[in-house]
């Protein structure tokens, strides 16, 4: 097994039925009002971004530096983990906006490394209301987070060399004997993947790894089950990963036919004409939404807004989509994503897929401590 010396972090905790509503009035397409952007009334100077490592096209920075004479500067991330680390480090200082996952909020409320919005210079009614999660969730003193980026894990394959037993894939495809070295999946959330799939063929209680949510002894139950299994098993997989790139190079150069993937990697493959496919799996793919949210060192304020208001800006979020392979919040982007995103999101949600989707819990600090425990004893085996 290879694995990439990283760890990643978890994303979403949207109650299901809430996620659903807001991700139908996005593929609505509504129309969006024409826009008068904000973010050209500011003309020069510069922003550092830490975001993670996909989320900018190149047609997007390209709009934005262009309209705005705004210089952007962007620090690649993988992982919730990196983003708290590399603020404590720096005591905040050092970047502008960075790009937490909203389930994190019970982390990030003790930090004190967040100042909040001026929610007046920002166009929240531009985006899914479904999704504008910050005011309740992460209301430190304030607004201190709004919707970026949403999307899904999943499960990916190579379609010339893997066929899912079914239309759905499943989360124990990963595991399973008769693919033995030649999957990937990412440390901790594998071992959720594998436990959802435990659960389907009756090796543990249905709800088991939800109910290990709600408290130390739950967890350690539930999860030392999961460990058993995924130790006996690990010789199966062939790649551990932490970031978009490493998936891809997984799915591409390093012999993975199935792996337990974010849906934007191996939806990028596919726009390149790649024989990779991306589906929600019969467990229920993980739903979550990353945001954008100000350290309380950020310098270049006036240059916040604006990004933000660039980044609700449906036409160029719409452009973004089409690159990325990740979906956006944004009223009316999914207009400007064009058929091939429509029909990847058709191939990777069919029949009831977005009925099924599982949105992450919001993760206490001590879930996050027992998880890295245990995951490290997988990994270390």
């Amino acid at each position: 097994m290879t694995t990439i010396n990283s760890t990643t972090g978890q994303r979403n905790g949207l109650k299901r039925r809430s996620f659903l509503k807001g991700t139908a009035t996005v593929l609505g397409g509504l129309a969006a009002p024409a826009i008068v952007s904000r973010s050209a009334l500011a003309s020069s100077g510069e922003i550092n971004v830490m975001m993670w490592s996909d989320y900018l096209p190149e047609s997007f920075v390209t709009a934005f530096e262009g309209s705005t004479g705004i210089k952007l500067n962007f620090t690649g991330i993988g992982s919730n983990e990196e983003i708290i680390n590399k603020l404590k480090a720096t005591g905040g200082e050092g970047f502008d906006i960075v790009s937490p996952t909203v389930n994190r909020n019970l982390l990030w409320a003790e930090l004190g490394l967040l100042q909040p919005f001026d929610m007046t210079k920002i166009a929240i009614e531009k985006v899914n209301p479904a999704m504008a999660l910050g005011e309740k969730h992460w209301n430190f003193d304030g607004t201190c987070w709004v919707p970026h980026i949403w999307g899904t894990e999943g499960v990916a394959w190579r379609t010339d060399l893997f066929t899912p037993a079914g239309e759905f894939p499943s989360y124990y495809d990963i595991w399973d004997d008769a693919n033995a070295g030649k999957t990937m999946g990412r440390g901790h959330s594998m071992l959720l993947g594998l436990g959802l799939g435990m659960e389907r063929l009756g090796m543990m209680e249905p709800g088991s790894m939800w109910a290990a949510y709600e408290s130390p002894e739950k967890m350690t139950e539930v999860w030392t089950k999961v460990i058993e299994h995924a130790i006996e098993k690990k010789g199966n997989i062939k790649l551990i990963w932490n970031d978009a790139d490493t998936q891809k190079n997984g799915l591409l150069n390093e012999g993975v036919i199935v792996g337990q993937t974010w849906d934007g990697p191996p939806i990028a493959l596919k726009n390149e004409g790649e024989p990779v496919m991306y589906r929600a799996p019969v467990e229920g793919a993980m739903a979550w939404v990353d945001g954008m949210s100000m350290p309380t060192g950020a310098k270049n304020i006036e240059q916040v807004y604006a990004f933000i208001d660039a980044c609700y800006n449906p036409e160029w979020a719409g452009e973004a989509i089409k690159t990325h392979g990740y979906n956006s919040p944004v009223l009316g982007a999914d207009a400007y994503g064009g058929e091939i995103y429509a029909k990847n999101f058709a191939d990777a949600y069919p029949g009831d897929a977005l009925a099924n989707l599982n949105a992450w819990p919001a993760e206490a600090p001590w879930y996050s401590e027992m998880r890295t425990e245990f995951t490290n004893k997988f990994l270390s085996a």
